[in-house]
């Protein structure tokens, strides 16, 4: 499958491949509502809608969020952002995971730093048996 050239009908299996996700990852985002396929008996048909929601959640997970928060997103967009409350909550929901990030980022920072100085008392610990 070309994903480059998306196609107005989806399988499960295509979706799975094509993201390298599990199909019961996807059947997962289905019971949780995020995705809604339609049925042809038992076969899932995911559309174009499906495919770009499914990005969308993964996208969502690696940022940090979580399912809860990615579907209040959904309901967001999808509401056509009408409502303040809702998106004053949405926008603190995502001022707090852009807070959380920058703290990782200075955690990973100072762990590299750390490891960097631990690095270089390895190497000279080297150069005396040299």
């Amino acid at each position: 499958m070309d994903i480059n050239k998306p196609t107005d009908a989806y399988t499960i299996s295509q979706l799975a491949e094509e993201f390298s996700v599990t199909l019961r990852s996807i059947r997962f985002y289905e019971d949780q509502g995020l995705l809604t396929p339609m049925r042809q008996g038992k076969v899932r048909i995911f559309s174009r809608h499906d495919r770009a929601r499914l990005i969308l959640i993964l996208r969502g997970k690696r940022l940090g969020f979580s399912l809860q928060e990615i579907q209040e997103l959904f309901q967001l967009y999808d509401s056509g952002a009408q409502n303040l409350s809702q998106i004053q909550h949405m926008l603190q929901t995502i001022q707090l995971r852009q807070q959380k990030l920058k703290q990782q980022q200075n955690d990973i920072n100072l762990l590299m730093m750390e490891l960097n100085a631990a690095e270089r008392k390895c190497y000279q610990q080297l150069k005396k048996f040299d």
